[in-house]
């Protein structure tokens, strides 16, 4: 019989280097290759999982057929066989009837086959199943007799529990699903009996799993470990930051930890790198929205702003004006808290405040750099504001972002940050405003009655009545997009120029309402009206841009 490794190699599913770097880690500790390349990040669980199966010819199990773990205690017990020992080698074992089945990881674990035959003549029903499958399971299992809970480990217990198999497995199969579904964020919530994995996916959060409690311990040593914190410091809230390598990609991840009642609260947010961020085009501008913000980053000067709440897109739209302008002849400096994507060819600072480098005293530094391009990651105080400013005004591009609710909104920010209206309005080129939609289902979403929605926008977006005829969609809910009705996001945006008519009514300090007039009659369109345009052409839903856009 081929060896599972020529398998591998074969499918393309692992290079020769990680096969070789994978068989040297295995002669010091012992353990088999398959799953040590799923651990070093070379391949998925769901890839060894398929090869193994057919290079075994053993059924999978899937996770409806697992067992309770009152059933596998059960057979444990009838067997005499050790339940640690069986956690241990990543198996479970049930009666059905009269007939032992078995679910492994390895279902070429020699030691188990062994075991088996001296624990019980009864018939043998074989299963390989995934970490994914199995895992929880195994932690709930072992949450007592392993892993404890007391909150009274030492460093070196924990240290313990973050190098098993299972939490190694379970955490694992937890980024592989994070990535799969394209979370944002992975969640580890501890209650008083029992933890749940929540994702945010298309900035919903979605219960994922749960895990006994006893299992907590483990879970946040392990993640802990990966991000470089602390394992033994829980009474402080942390944060972390680590590049790990999960299913043959490398993943950004910056981690933090709050001391709850019941244990620490962890939010894993995975980040993506440059590579990840889509064309100008794919934000889900409008052509008219795309061509004011590409003449204003060719400008040599001023200060662009980008707003909107947290979670809403600004970073993004921001470095990918910034991959646009990154074409080797301009020096690009950014100032950020934190970096969260990677910019090859520009130089990234993150801010450090217990050293006093915040982002005025960094913006400071950076205009001693030569810069041509700098990004401010967000303007958040008076002295911040008005050294941007002043960059504009001495010859440098600067992008900013401003938490507020919409574009025009970010003027009257800069003002109460004491920033002089005859400064704002010269340097100032133009202010987006922005939100994230999430896109309706192309395998499930179904036309919904146009005349009803349309007679809904008489009244609240007229003008968008206007464009072309309607398609609106209804979502339903599918297994391609995990029942939501939804899969993916994209940009709505409301992008202001400011010209010379905007620049006077900055100098005479107008309102926002009286902004919005000046604006309007430029072709601007609030970010309401631009959700509205963008559900009525059925790439999202009326509810689903009401929900994000109407306050």
């Amino acid at each position: 019989m081929r060896r599972l490794e020529d398998i591998l190699i074969e499918r393309n599913l692992v290079s020769i280097a990680d096969l070789a770097e994978a068989v040297r880690v295995t002669t010091q500790t012992g353990a088999p290759v398959g799953p040590t390349l799923v651990r070093m990040g070379a391949i998925s669980e769901d890839e060894l999982l398929a090869a193994s199966a057919q290079h075994f010819n053993t059924p999978i199990l899937e996770r409806s057929a697992l067992p309770s773990a009152a059933a596998v205690i059960d057979a444990a017990q009838r067997l005499g066989a050790p339940l640690s020992w069986l956690i241990e080698r990543e198996a479970v074992i049930w009666f059905d009837d009269e007939a032992l089945c078995v679910a492994a990881r390895r279902i070429d674990d020699a030691e188990l086959h062994d075991a088996l035959e001296q624990w019980t003549s009864a018939e043998k029903r074989l299963h390989i199943a995934s970490s994914l499958t199995l895992e929880p399971l195994l932690l709930d299992l072992g949450a007592e007799s392993q892993l404890g809970g007391d909150g009274a480990l030492d460093p070196s217990r924990l240290m313990e529990l973050a190098e098993e198999a299972p939490v190694i497995d379970f955490v694992n199969a937890v980024f592989t699903e994070a990535m799969a579904q394209r979370a944002s964020d992975v969640h580890f919530e501890p209650f008083e009996d029992k933890v749940i994995v929540r994702l945010r996916i298309d900035g919903v959060l979605t219960q994922w799993r749960t895990a006994a409690r006893g299992a907590f311990d483990a879970i946040s040593s392990r993640v802990k470990l990966l991000s470089g914190m602390d394992i033994a410091e829980r009474r402080m809230p942390q944060d972390g930051r680590q590049r790990i390598r999960v299913s043959g990609k490398d993943l950004d991840v910056r981690v933090s930890t709050l001391p709850t009642t019941w244990g620490e609260s962890i939010v894993v947010r995975l980040l993506g790198g440059a590579a990840q961020i889509p064309e100008l085009d794919e934000l889900g501008l409008d052509a008219d929205q795309r061509d004011i913000l590409l003449e204003a980053i060719q400008r040599p000067n001023g200060l662009i702003l980008v707003s909107g709440p947290t979670g809403s897109g600004k970073t993004t739209t921001v470095y990918r004006l910034i991959n646009h302008l990154n074409d080797g002849n301009r020096k690009i400096v950014t100032i950020e808290d934190p970096v969260e994507i990677d910019a090859p060819g520009a130089l990234q600072m993150k801010v450090r405040p217990e050293i006093g480098l915040d982002f005025a005293a960094g913006l400071r530094s950076i205009l001693r750099q030569d810069p041509d391009i700098i990004f401010v990651g967000e303007i958040r105080d008076s002295e911040t504001a008005k050294t941007a400013v002043r960059a504009a005004l001495t010859g440098h591009l600067v992008i900013s972002t401003v938490h507020t609710n919409s574009a025009l909104a970010a003027i009257s920010r800069l003002l109460d940050l004491e920033v002089e209206e005859f400064l704002l309005a010269e340097v100032l080129r133009v202010v987006v405003g922005q939100r994230l939609l999430r896109q309706v289902c192309e395998t499930c979403s179904t036309p919904a009655p146009a005349a009803s929605f349309d007679a809904r926008l008489h009244t609240m977006a007229p003008s968008v009545l206007t464009e072309g005829a309607p398609a609106w969609r209804d979502a339903n809910g599918c297994p391609a997009c995990a029942r939501s009705g939804y899969r993916g996001r994209f940009g709505v945006f409301e992008v202001t120029k400011v010209d010379s008519e905007l620049q006077e009514a900055i100098r005479q300090r107008e309102s926002e309402p009286d902004l919005i007039q000046h604006a309007r009659r430029h072709g601007f369109r609030t970010l309401f009206e631009s959700a509205m345009r963008k559900a009525r052409a059925g790439e999202t839903t009326f509810s689903e841009a009401f929900r994000v856009v109407s306050s």
